[in-house]
């Protein structure tokens, strides 16, 4: 049955259903067959009943194999893997100490998560995979394209891992962010030979090797301006997160003027923290009177399709706009233009890449799951079982919202990555799920009162009023304001640009979205346990502030920091709060 405003189909059919059990079961064992003798398998308290089961098990045939796993294989989180990742980062790390661990051998890198929550780093093994997926788009960290990708990657790292290996020699094992691990195995870039990569220019990129290298985040994001602004041939732009894009427009109009200058005389800007970098970067950069001339005319980011004057041959931009990200939909919409398509670059975390851009749908949030990297199962989350089940694909319901929980060839097995995400229906040709993320299932406030609203219903409130009546917002977080009785959402945020006459309506209108919203939050309000939420405005550029202490405390990637939409980190929060500069 095909729903009315889509091509999705909004049940399966008998055959669909069957096909997606049978696409299933093989994606299933294809995962975990390698991954019997790791030593987690073998030693973790949590698959205790699992793997007594498979030793009791002489002959093993697939069918006996798939039903021993989804009747004794638990939910897991990542609590039951720490002391196992804990192994690799003692010194010294033997290599039989920590060889097949998760999955056969040793992990080519470590992905760390984001760390939105403010909770301390997790880092997952990530191994190479076969030979065949290296292609797939799951993994390739630098998706073809016709023309040159404005792509800033920061090639920063948290640490190299020392692997006393049993032949005598060592291995490294860099710990950074799930893109530039792929980057590096794509590309077999070890982090010791960094310096020895500086001359690097890869064809159809606009920042030279060097850059990725460059600590400072200013510097980074103001050398990539230079060196995107100089060349017109830009044909995609992709950013990891749409409003870091925002951010990167934000350096473009601060050092306009000397943009233009370093690219009419062919100079680089005397930027902070270079050091031996900065010969490199000079030898590659050439004068381009022309181009400044060009850039002159057209003047910095504020018309309507600024984009399309600077990068006459743009077609495309790439980039998460969805989730926290929503706050720049506004503004890439109004500085790319409306002959720019936008689209997410697909759907993950470090523990897996689950699906890609559903392009029938709406490419920009909508996912099409597939099992190449991660075996997807789901937990109904309003369930009312007592004890939650594990449903397969062919389980699913249109319209219902679902924690998803992934068995990984990396060893990771039944993992709750926490989010939330509806299905939209399936895709009639194969019968596949197609999703959209809705938010962290414990990612709101919950507050005194009891009640708990969403992460998408408190950022798609505050988008809407400031919009209307704040002005353009360039990225907001959230803390119990407790200053009065009861406690409530604290909007802090940041805009770009004059503050709206009529800014302080954007309170009633927020407040009124939640009441719209959030059944429970309404219903708080009419007992006198809740109040209407507060905003108070941040100086300019304290998020990217916030960034760069972020990247500096934790080593992680420039381009992965991610503001939360809820802030828990209490250093964090009282530093915001010295950043405000009006209460609406």
């Amino acid at each position: 049955m095909f729903r009315s405003d889509t091509d999705l189909l909004e049940s399966l059919t008998a055959e669909l259903s069957q096909q997606l059990k049978d696409y299933e079961d093989q994606a299933l064992l294809e995962m975990i067959r390698p991954n019997l003798a790791s030593q987690f398998v073998q030693h973790a308290p949590e698959l205790t009943k699992f793997h007594e089961a498979i030793v009791q098990n002489d002959s093993m045939d697939d069918r006996e194999l798939l039903r021993i796993f989804r009747e004794f294989i638990p939910t897991t989180n990542y609590e039951a893997y720490k002391p196992f990742i804990a192994k690799f980062f003692t010194t010294p790390c033997k290599e039989a100490d920590v060889k097949n661990m998760f999955a056969p051998g040793l992990p080519y890198f470590f992905a760390m998560s984001s760390m939105t929550s403010g909770k301390s780093v997790k880092t997952f093994p990530r191994y190479r995979p076969p030979p065949h997926l290296l292609q797939h788009p799951l993994y390739l960290a630098l998706p073809p394209s016709e023309g040159t990708t404005l792509s800033p990657a920061s090639m920063r790292y948290s640490q190299i891992l020392t692997i006393d290996c049993e032949d005598g020699q060592s291995k490294q094992v860099t710990v950074c962010s799930l893109s530039i691990g792929f980057l590096r195995m794509a590309m077999n870039w070890d982090a010791e030979q960094d310096n020895e990569r500086l001359d690097l220019w890869l064809s159809g990129q606009t920042d030279p090797y060097a850059i990725s290298l460059v600590k400072s985040y200013r510097a980074f994001f103001v050398l990539n301006a230079l060196f995107a602004l100089a060349d017109r041939r830009v044909t995609t732009i992709r950013f990891f997160f749409a409003n870091v894009f925002v951010i990167f427009l934000q350096y473009i109009e601060d050092e306009w003027s000397l943009l233009i200058d370093c690219i009419e005389k062919g100079i680089i800007p005397d930027v902070e923290n270079l050091g031996h970098l900065r010969a490199p970067l000079e030898k590659l950069f050439k004068p381009n009177p022309d181009r400044a001339a060009e850039l002159r005319e057209i003047g910095p980011p504020g018309i309507q399709g600024w984009a399309v004057r600077v990068w006459p041959h743009l077609e495309r931009f790439l980039g998460i706009t969805g989730g926290p990200a929503a706050t720049a939909v506004s503004k890439l919409t109004h500085v790319l233009g409306p002959s720019i398509p936008t689209q997410a670059t697909g759907y993950g975390s470090s523990e897996g890449s689950m699906a890609l851009p559903y392009h029938k749908g709406n490419p920009n949030t909508d996912y099409k799951l597939m099992f190449v990297d991660v075996l997807t199962e789901f937990l109904d989350v309003h369930s009312n079982e007592p004890s939650e089940r594990v449903l397969s694909i062919h389980e699913l319901v249109t319209g219902g919202h679902y924690e998803p929980v992934l068995t990984t060839r990396n060893g990771l097995w039944r993992y709750r990555i926490g989010d939330v995400v509806t299905v939209k229906g399936f895709a009639p040709d194969d019968g596949l799920p197609v999703i959209s993320y809705l938010h962290r299932r414990e990612g709101g406030i919950a507050m005194a009162f009891g009640t708990t609203c969403t992460e998408s219903q408190l950022t798609t409130a505050i988008v809407s009023a400031a919009n209307r009546w704040i002005g353009q917002i360039i990225d907001f977080t959230i803390v119990g304001d407790d200053r009065d009785t009861p406690i409530t959402y604290g909007y802090l945020v940041e805009i770009g640009g004059e503050i709206g006459k009529d800014a302080r309506m954007a309170i009633q209108q927020t407040f009124e979205d939640l009441m719209a919203a959030n059944d429970e939050f309404r219903t708080a309000f009419w007992q006198g346990r809740a109040r209407k939420p507060t905003i108070r405005l941040l100086e300019k550029a304290t998020f990217a502030e916030y960034r760069q202490q972020k990247c500096n405390k934790t080593n992680v990637s420039i381009s992965q920091v991610k503001v939360p939409v809820v802030l828990s980190d209490p250093t964090f929060r009282e530093w915001l709060l010295q950043q405000v500069v009006i209460e609406l």
